[in-house]
């Protein structure tokens, strides 16, 4: 998280704004601001212009108030921060609904959230930071877990499997986020720097010496980021799928 604007060492504040037990501000507009709509401006902001742009006062303005009144509901950008996170998590579908089995379940959450990585890469950047629990993050990772009520494995394994494939989606997404950023700091696209750098390794790189290299990628080239993150899950996921039949049969039943 970037240190500036009232950033906290304390969660407290966060916590309080996120389970609702902070005292409504005794002055400002009266006329419907609330954390809500703060964090709906201050998205807005990030989605449109990038986590840099977004500050305190950049959000008061789009508000039409001033920067000393929006302290007094958010009281800076760790609060900020940890409502917009909540927000996000709480935009979609909890997991335990999704159609279908764990699997299915654990394929659409991990797909829905390596999208959402990508559409908004701010979130990426935040999320990664000491994580304040709101309510609709606690709903969503008890969700999680329920996905995978009946496959046999224990509490601490359910909560396992999914921080596992939390992680790994948001690794390969980090990934992803790094590239783009890349162009946009150098203005280079990134098919303008492949092309110029593949051109000058054609001229100068003798080949023959990385044999396994050029095998691999003699008929389609290196693998995308969507090959690359399907390929992942896949094999991810078999791995636990091979714990709960292993569970199935030692228990004598059938796996869910």
């Amino acid at each position: 998280m970037i240190a500036d604007e009232n950033t906290s060492a304390d969660p407290t504040p966060a916590l309080e704004l996120l389970w609702g037990t902070r005292e409504r501000p005794s002055r400002g507009p009266r006329q419907g601001l609330t954390p809500d709509r703060i964090v709906e401006a201050a998205i807005e902001i990030a989605d449109s212009e990038g986590l840099a742009a977004l500050s305190m006062r950049r959000v008061a303005s789009r508000l039409g108030v001033g920067a000393a009144t929006l302290y007094t509901y958010v009281p800076g950008k760790t609060e900020l921060y940890a409502l917009m996170i909540d927000a996000m998590v709480g935009s979609g579908p909890l997991p335990h609904t999704l159609p279908g089995g764990w699997r299915e379940r654990f394929e659409a959450w991990a797909r829905e959230d390596w999208t959402g990585f990508r559409e908004h890469p701010w979130l990426l950047r935040i999320v990664s930071d000491r994580p304040v629990p709101g309510p609709n993050t606690l709903a969503w990772f008890d969700s999680a877990i329920r996905a995978l009520d009946g496959t046999g494995l224990t509490g601490p394994e359910k909560a396992t499997v999914v921080e596992v494939v939390d992680g790994y989606v948001r690794g390969l997404a980090r990934t992803s986020l790094d590239t783009a950023e890349a162009e946009r700091r150098s203005g280079v696209s990134e098919t303008a720097w492949t092309s110029l750098a593949n051109a000058f390794m054609a001229r100068h790189v003798d080949f023959s010496a990385y044999p396994h290299l050029v095998e691999a990628t003699a008929e389609s080239g290196m693998p995308g980021p969507e090959e690359v993150f399907e390929f992942g899950l896949q094999r991810l996921l078999d791995g636990v799928e091979e714990i709960i039949r292993d569970r199935a049969a030692c228990a004598g039943r059938a796996p869910e």
